[in-house]
């Protein structure tokens, strides 16, 4: 779904702000490696009904995260294209494909909300497709990145720095 995100960032700041709960802003990203559970955003895309949970079951803090697609993130896949073995074009579709995501930059690309409840944390995450794209093109980028041996390396779905959670 193509969400305003900076719009809804701040309405759910707004709401969080007028709730009961206490706020902690952490870093995007900075719950990776813990025992998660992810809120069904697709077909619930609710903010306010992942909360309505939280509050059920007593949960006293929500974590809140929010990321802005920055132009660097850009130049690293760039950067990374250059060292794939891919044919002229395949490289002149991801790089055109690249090029258009630009007019995202500074954009809220994520956001984050999370409480603990029994020792996992329970996660409302929300992107918007053009995310999505970026995130889909790392993915194919990273499979014709060779591996320090010489061959191609095998996906792992990491690409840059930022999380594909």
């Amino acid at each position: 779904m193509d969400l305003n995100l900076d719009t809804l960032k701040q309405e759910i700041l707004g709401y969080l702000e007028h709730s009961e709960f206490a706020v902690f802003r952490s870093a995007p990203g900075g719950l990776e490696g813990l025992p998660l559970v992810l809120w069904d955003a697709e077909r619930y895309p609710d903010y306010q009904m992942f909360l309505d949970t939280a509050r059920k079951i007593g949960a006293k803090m929500i974590l809140f995260a929010a990321r802005e697609f920055e132009s660097p993130e850009i130049d690293d896949a760039v950067d990374e294209l250059d060292e794939c073995d891919l044919s002229r074009e395949e490289r002149r579709d991801l790089e055109a494909r690249l090029r258009e995501l630009r007019m995202h930059e500074g954009v809220t690309c994520s956001i984050e909300l999370a409480f603990d409840h029994h020792a996992r944390m329970y996660v409302y995450e929300i992107r918007p497709d053009w995310y999505d794209e970026f995130l889909s093109i790392g993915d194919e980028i990273s499979v014709h990145l060779p591996a320090a041996g010489g061959t191609e390396r095998e996906d792992d779905g990491s690409f840059g720095y930022f999380s594909n959670n």
